[in-house]
Order: C-alpha cells, then structure tokens, then sequence
C-alpha cells in the first residue's frame, strides 16, 4: 500500500531543473566491472544513481544534489551519498555545509531500517535509519530509482517488510544469523550489532576514487567524514527514527545476548551523557503477552557463590515493619467528607489508601479524586455537574469515528489500522475475568469504543499497545463508558510518555531505576554492570503497563490505588522496581544469572511475588533514600505531569501509527 502525504512543490523551476541534471544512471554490473579499475580491489558498484537530493531547509535554493551508491566489497555492502560540486543553485551553501552531509561508506551492518515514501505529490524519498537510532535526512529520488534501490540491497543483504507497515524495511547483516533473529524483536534504539569487523573498508572515507565523478566535476572532496550533525539538521517533519516495539515483549523468552549487548551499549550512552538525549523511536505494534509458564521460582541453582551482603539491610530494618492496614471502608470515607460532598482532608486520605488500599465498593467513587477526574474540593453538586458535561462531550469525540462511513475508511488508513489493533487486542485483554469473559461480551466492546475515542481525542499519540491493560481495571471500576473514558484520560496524562513514539517516559524510568539500585544495592548495581545488564530492560514490562501482569487483579488495583495516592512520592512505582529486585537480588546474583536468564527469571516472577511485602520495601526505600534519591529520577519522569507547552506529544512522522 503506498503512503499518501502532501509534499511541497512550491518550486516547480527546481523540479525541471533536476530533470535537466541527467537521467537514471543504473549500469549494470558487467559495465560496472569494466569501469571500476580505478577502485580497490574486490570493490564493485553495484548501483549507482544521480539527482539523489537532500533538502536541509524548506528552501529550493539550499538543496543539495549528488550520487547515490551501493557499494559491494568481499561479503559486505556499503551506501555513500556524495553531493555535486559547481551547483549554482546551491550557492548560498558552502563547502562545509555540503561535507556536512556527505555519507562515506556506511556498512549495511549499521542500518537498521530503510522508510520508503511516495508522496501523492511530489518525489519519492527513503529515510535510512542507522542501528544507534540516529537516521540521516531524507534523500529525494527526483528521477525515481528506489524500487531498484531497494531491489539491490535485497540481492546483497537480509531485508524484510517490517510489520508496522509495507513502506518500513528492516535491514540484517545476511552473514549473521542471530542479528537476523534480533532484527525480529525490534529492540529500541538497537545500535551496531556486528561482534567482529565485517568491512575491509574504513568508514571515514569511501572505498572508492570516484575518477569519474571528478572528473565531471560533480564530486566534492571525500576526505571528510559523517558528522552527526545532519541528523541535527533535518527537518522534525520527516524524523523517521521510531523504532521501538512493544513486540519485543512478547518475544522475551528469545532474547540473546546481542540484545544484552545492545541495551547494554545503549544504557552505557545514556549514563555518559546524565540524563541522555532519548533518541527517536516508534511504536511499532504487537502483543505484550509473554509465553507465561508455570517454574519453580525458588528452584535452586546447581552452584551458587558468596554474595556481596546488602549495605543498607541495617538501614531498612529501621524503617520497614510499618503493617498494611485493613481497607478504607464506607464508614470510614463518609467521615472524611464534608455535608457537601467535599473531601476535608486529602492528605489524611491519600494516606490512609496508601496504607491499606480500599474496599472494591468505594473505588468507584474515589479512584476518580486519585486520577484527578474530581477535584478533592468538589462538591456533591459539582461532580454530578461535572459527569453531565462530561458525559456530553464524550459522545460528541465518540461520534467523530461512528459517523465515518465504510467508503471514507476505505481513504482513511490511519483509522483503519487503528481500529484494526484495538479490535485484535482488546479481545485478548483480561478475557479471564468474568466482567470481559464470554462471546459478545458487552464490556470488551466498550472497551474497544473508549480505546477508539481516545485516539481521537488524543489524535496525536493515538493507540499502542499497552493501553488496553491500563483501561481495562478501569472500567471495571467504574463500569461506566463516559466515567472510565475521562478517568483514563486522566491517567493518560501522566503515562502518556510511556507510549509517546520518542519513549522517552520508558528511558527516564528505566535509567531513574539504574541510578536508585546504584545508590541502595551498589553491590547488585555492580553486578549488573560486570554482566552487561545496566540497561534494566527487564524491568520495562513492570514499568510500562505498572505491574498489570505481575499481579492478579486485585492486587493489581491495590497497587494502583496506592502509588496514584503519590503519598511519599509520585514515583514509588520506581521504589517498587528497586524491592523486587533486592528481594531476588541473592537468587540473581548466587546463580550468576547474566542478561538472558535474568530476562527469563523476571519474566517467570509473575504471580510469585508477595504485594504487602513489597509494598513495605519500597516505603522503606523511598524513606532512606530521601533527598538522593528524589535527585536520582530525571524532571518528568512518568507519573509526573507534563509541562502544559500546548503541544503534549511531539509526533514526527505523522503518516505511520
């Protein structure tokens, strides 16, 4: 299916001048072995295109035009991308300005992915996304060519249709098997993957003299290498880099250690540079079940050595004892309200749910005061007031996609395949529970109709998966259509990040947990650092959907009730990472379980892990970690509210979901 956008053709003069520039340029490979004398040996051009061209600004005065080429040497494959010399439409560019985006020798083993656009209007162009996340700017095909440029990389390398669309291609080394499996599990900002070096040709210059590129006149001096700033200086309109798949969690039980040692690389970037720019990723989607088996979890190892005891384990014993409390009841939550419906002390209860939860009869009620649907000083009055208007302009999003008819769907793809994951996953959501269980079941089509008005009333981040599990406690609760929509808006107000295409809620969760272990269990954060697992990518299933699968679902609800309280902190959900991990911190670092078996341990912790007492470790861990531990965790991390800049959710590449 081709891709339909609007494409600028303000400047036709610059179109027909390109055609003037030459036409298509493909010699074949007999011609090609003929011609290349002049070139290292075993090096072969295996396609060559001219009038390939960058656009660094919206104006056609500052294009820049060159040759495009894939060259073959031994077993590998390399892409260069060399800009014209002489162009008097490019006058006001420099010499600098065009080595700044000149491409040398880019291996194949670096590229991750290849994103082919054909704009209703306009030039073909593709986005080459390299394996550390980073892409180059878009390169025009003003005499077409990407279908044989596409074909030719398919004679030479693994390339694949990606499953989140036809127009996304995933690139493997041929030669290796196992980056081919880890191709398939889409991992996030996956970088260079090659374990030994597959290129006899240094990436700081091309493997080739280009003579007659000289010669012509055409070729500026290659002497200059890859800067990354042109990945700076393409436009965020066409910022393709979206790679992150929830696919991989279905698929963990598969990881191998290139996917260690690639979120280990990643991690090592992000702790280099503090915080870390967090690179653009996408959400390409599948299912988040993992194959769940039944284990032994306290099954013993064959051999287990001395562990480094806990430093804090004094420290904790201090504060940790504090018991649960039985659940807030109706007795209890009318004494806390005024004649008026007014909530007298919102502390006093947000401390008392933090400590016991509350009966599943009042979570109706006050779930909508935790998510901050109702505001804790509103009266019977005013919430009922509230409901009315809300009910209203429910109805008035949910009847944008009802009206849309079967013909206006057909022209409609962002819809469709919209609504076609929504309708895959919330059949596969919680059907165990009685209130989604059954054929026809009622609530799973709410359940698909809220998830559908969400991705219009937040057209920007739409509908990933994930969001299905977040939901579905909540209209259970509420067990109201409009009541359980705005609820989770609200919610999705604070988690929004997790499933923003940039993920950059999923980076500062993850790296805020590597710095909290660092400073509470040194000893278990230096293990993970000497097996290559300071990435904590096994914790993104916990952090992304907070916990859904590791409880059932009553302790589910406990859990959300108490961290929405924000009682000690907004972020003890990150608290209750550091408890899980330092309850098994002795199983893990005893058995000297490295990335895999890790993965595979966390994955099978699901239904073994006792709530209360975690609970109790992650109060005691946010308290002595203190003021250290808040610095820890990056501004804006989820759950905290985003700054209100008008713009919630930066999506770049608006024509892929």
């Amino acid at each position: 299916m081709q891709e339909t956008e609007l494409q600028d053709l303000s400047d036709d003069a610059d179109y027909a001048a390109s055609q003037l520039q030459g036409s298509v340029s493909m010699v074949r490979s007999d011609s090609r072995k003929q011609s290349s004398s002049s070139e290292p040996d075993g090096a072969e051009i295996v396609y060559l295109k001219d009038n390939v061209t960058i656009h660094p600004t919206q104006f056609a005065s500052e294009r820049i035009s060159g040759r495009l080429k894939l060259i073959k040497q031994g077993s590998s494959l390399f892409m260069t991308w060399i800009p014209y010399n002489g162009q008097s439409s490019n006058a006001k560019l420099s010499e600098k300005d065009r080595n700044l985006y000149t491409i040398r020798a880019v291996p194949f083993t670096e590229v991750r992915s290849i994103r082919r656009h054909t704009p209703a209007l306009g030039w073909q162009y593709i986005i080459v996304v390299l394996s550390s996340g980073l892409a180059f700017p878009p390169l025009y095909f003003y005499n077409g060519g990407v279908k044989e440029f596409l074909g030719t990389i398919k004679q030479h390398v693994f390339l694949v249709r990606s499953a989140e669309g036809s127009n996304v291609f995933l690139v493997n080394d041929f030669q290796n098997p196992l980056q081919r499996t880890l191709s398939s599990l889409e991992l996030p900002r996956a970088v260079s993957l090659a374990s030994e070096p597959s290129m006899s040709i240094s990436v700081g210059e091309s493997p080739l003299n280009d003579d007659q590129g000289r010669a012509d006149g055409e070729v500026c001096n290659e002497s200059s290498n890859i800067s990354q700033n042109n990945v700076m200086q393409r436009q965020k309109a066409h910022d393709p880099a979206r790679d992150l798949s929830i696919q991989v969690l279905e698929k963990f039980s598969l990881v191998t250690k290139f996917a260690r040692d690639t979120t280990s690389q990643l991690f090592r970037e992000s702790h280099d540079n503090g915080y870390g720019a967090i690179e653009r990723r996408s959400h390409n989607q599948s299912s988040l079940d993992f194959p769940q088996r039944t284990s032994n979890i306290e099954e013993k190892a064959p051999k287990e050595i001395p562990v480094a005891s806990d430093p804090w384990v004094d420290k904790l014993t201090l504060v940790w004892g504090k018991p649960r409390l039985p659940p807030l009841g109706p007795d209890e939550w009318s004494m806390l309200l005024d004649s008026e419906g007014r909530i007298m002390d919102s502390k006093a209860l947000r401390k008392r749910i933090f400590y016991g939860g509350m009966e599943h009869g009042l979570r109706k009620e006050v779930w909508a005061f935790l998510l901050g649907y109702h505001r804790y000083d509103s009266t019977y009055a005013e919430r009922e007031y509230l409901r009315s208007l809300k009910k209203t302009e429910y109805e008035t999003i949910k009847i944008q996609w009802q009206s849309i008819s079967p013909e206006q769907a057909k022209r409609f793809t962002k819809f469709r395949e919209r609504k076609g994951l929504i309708e895959k996953d919330v059949i596969r959501t919680d059907r165990s529970q009685f209130f989604y269980d059954g054929d026809d079941n009622a609530n799973v089509n709410l359940l698909r109709d809220i998830l559908l008005t969400y991705s219009f009333y937040n057209f920007d981040l739409g509908y990933c998966q994930g969001m299905s599990d977040l939901l579905s406690p909540i209209l259970f609760v509420m067990d109201d259509e409009s009541e359980a929509f705005w609820c989770f808006v609200a919610l999705m107000d604070r988690l929004g990040p997790n499933f923003n295409r940039d993920q950059n809620g999923m980076h500062s969760q993850l790296f805020a947990v590597s710095k909290l272990v660092e400073l509470l269990d040194s000893p278990l954060h230096n293990y993970f650092k000497q097996n290559d697992c300071l990435n904590y990518f096994f914790c993104f299933r916990w952090l992304l959907i907070q916990f859904k699968r590791e409880f059932e679902y009553e302790k589910t609800m406990l859990l959300w009730e108490v961290l929405w309280t924000h009682y000690l902190s907004e972020h003890l959900h990150l608290y209750v990472c550091v408890a899980i991990l330092k309850r098994y911190r002795n199983k893990i670092m005893g058995e000297q379980m490295d990335f895999d078996t890790l993965l595979k341990f966390i994955n099978e912790l699901s239904g073994h892990i006792d709530l209360d007492s975690i609970l109790r470790d992650a109060e005691a861990l946010c308290i002595c970690a203190g003021e250290n531990g808040a610095a820890s965790i990056p501004p804006g991390t989820p759950p905290s509210l985003p700054v209100d800049d008008g713009i919630l959710y930066t999506q770049l590449d608006d024509d892929v979901l």
